[in-house]
């Protein structure tokens, strides 16, 4: 009776676990993105973006844990499981042989510009451009004008008066200006990609944790290199990027005590003989003062 009730599964689905077992067990990587609010365009310029890099998919949550579950119960990847609580609302999922944290720099600096929408948060100022909306004169004068855009008409168009600030980084979009903004067709809004996690080697890496700041890491590594230079100066420790430096170092005191200790040589004779005729000048003078001729 209990067996009557429970429903088959229907092949589709069987089929579509099986994909994604192939694609858990084929690459080495798998990166978890938060799909909320990602428009369907920037799914298509991802995929481009990474083509021949990664393989990416919108999978329903629940066949890709069904998919986990049966590797793990063959002893495939470890650690699959681990992914299981990034599983939870919308995701895209990136399936690939490149290291993770090399693939999320590259999805840290994605952005798509799209038309935005009510609701949505302006990424940076809007301006709408003076100039030639191509629209005809009707409501649109009104619904311009209601969101501060000066409007004149010229050659039958409705035309921009000005540059116009619209809203600022941060705003909220009205629904008013998200209409202007469509119909003037402005994609000023700019839209990334939110990391949830990567699966790597059995390890399950938070988002977060795959950011790396590659300037601040320049800049460390670019400062300890110096402290280190240094440090080898002022010890005299001799490696492949100082000897020339040291030599000069060591040639400079080494002539500098020459000179001091009077020790004639092919570096020091024209210089201690330059010193000697300024001394002897200079006695000359000063026997002159005294009387002494």
């Amino acid at each position: 009776m209990i067996a009557a009730l429970v429903r088959p599964v229907p092949e589709w689905k069987r089929k579509l676990v099986e994909e994604i077992k192939g694609y858990l067990s084929r690459y080495r990587y798998v990166l978890i993105a938060d799909l909320f609010k990602v428009r369907a365009a920037q799914v298509q310029e991802l995929r481009k973006m990474l083509r021949g890099r990664a393989l990416v998919k919108v999978l329903k949550n629940r066949l890709v844990e069904k998919a986990i579950e049966e590797l793990e119960a063959d002893g495939e990847p470890k650690g699959l499981s681990s992914l299981k609580p990034y599983l939870q609302g919308q995701n895209l999922f990136i399936f690939t042989d490149e290291n993770p944290f090399k693939l999320a720099l590259a999805l840290e600096r994605f952005k798509v510009k799209v038309v935005p929408g009510p609701g949505d948060v302006a990424t940076n100022d809007i301006v709408v451009p003076a100039g030639n909306t191509g629209l005809p004169p009707g409501p649109i004068i009104s619904m311009l004008n209601a969101v501060g855009i000066p409007t004149r008409i010229e050659s039958g168009s409705v035309w921009v008066a000005r540059d116009t600030l619209v809203a600022r980084k941060g705003d909220v979009i009205s629904p008013e200006l998200a209409y202007v903004l469509s119909r003037l067709e402005l994609k000023v809004l700019e839209l990334g990609i939110t990391l949830k996690a990567a699966y790597m080697d059995g390890t399950v890496v938070p988002g977060e944790e795959l950011k790396l700041d590659v300037e601040g890491i320049r800049e460390a590594i670019s400062e300890a290199y110096q402290a280190a230079f240094n440090l080898s100066l002022n010890a005299s420790y001799p490696t492949r990027e100082n000897i020339g430096l040291l030599v000069q170092i060591a040639h400079m005191r080494a002539l500098s005590l020459a000179l001091e200790a009077g020790v004639p040589s092919k570096d020091t004779i024209g210089l201690l003989l330059a010193k000697a005729e300024a001394q002897a000048a200079a006695l000359a003078r000063l026997l002159a003062e005294k009387g002494f001729s």
